[in-house]
């Protein structure tokens, strides 16, 4: 693995907002220079389907697909889907997850069930699993579909960059009437990161 590479995989079930976040994450990476790929599964997305987004930035980066085992952020909108994507995690990575439960519509068929409790399954596999309210927080502020970017804003201290970086990127690519309500949820998000370092 390239050390000079950050490698974050983003996973949750469509309408989540997952494709916003990598576009937010790379476009941010961009402001500072850096050399961006990503790779995007939209399975199903317009029905609850599973949807990850591969994040890769680095000076130089050749691939847009993350080697298994190497992510040191999963960023995951579900409890379950952050479940299923721990084994992209690299052994010290961090696992950032949304308390979030939505079940797929993928569960619903051939006997599929839901896990008992995703995030203690987690737990036991790495001590690195920040579990955040998320959903909550965004029903406060009055929109549910604000857990991309508190849970990026989790992930920024993290990733290196800077707050204003990430503000000035959510005022290019978020639509203008949606402007002030995802910097609030950014600055609600970074007040959790403060908490969990």
């Amino acid at each position: 693995m390239d050390n000079n590479t950050q490698n974050i995989l983003i996973v949750g079930v469509g309408g989540q907002g997952v494709l916003l976040a990598s576009e937010l994450l790379s476009e941010v990476a961009m402001m500072r220079g850096l050399d961006v790929k990503k790779s995007e599964v939209h399975g199903m997305s317009q029905r609850g389907g599973v949807v990850s987004s591969h994040v890769r930035i680095g000076a130089k980066v050749y691939s847009p697909i993350i080697p298994y085992g190497q992510a040191e952020i999963v960023m995951s909108f579900e409890q379950a889907e952050g479940l299923r994507a721990m084994d992209w995690l690299a052994k010290d990575g961090r696992m950032i997850v949304s308390t979030t439960r939505l079940v797929p519509t993928t569960a619903n068929f051939g006997g599929l069930g839901y896990p008992d409790d995703p995030i203690a399954e987690m737990k036991k596999k790495t001590k690195n699993v920040i579990a955040i309210e998320a959903d909550k927080i965004a029903n406060e502020l009055g929109n549910p579909r604000l857990i991309n970017t508190i849970l990026l804003a989790v992930a920024s201290p993290f990733l290196g960059f800077e707050k204003s970086v990430w503000e000035e990127a959510i005022k290019k690519l978020v639509k203008p009437k949606f402007v002030d309500i995802n910097l609030k949820a950014f600055a609600q998000g970074s007040k959790l990161a403060e908490a969990s370092l």
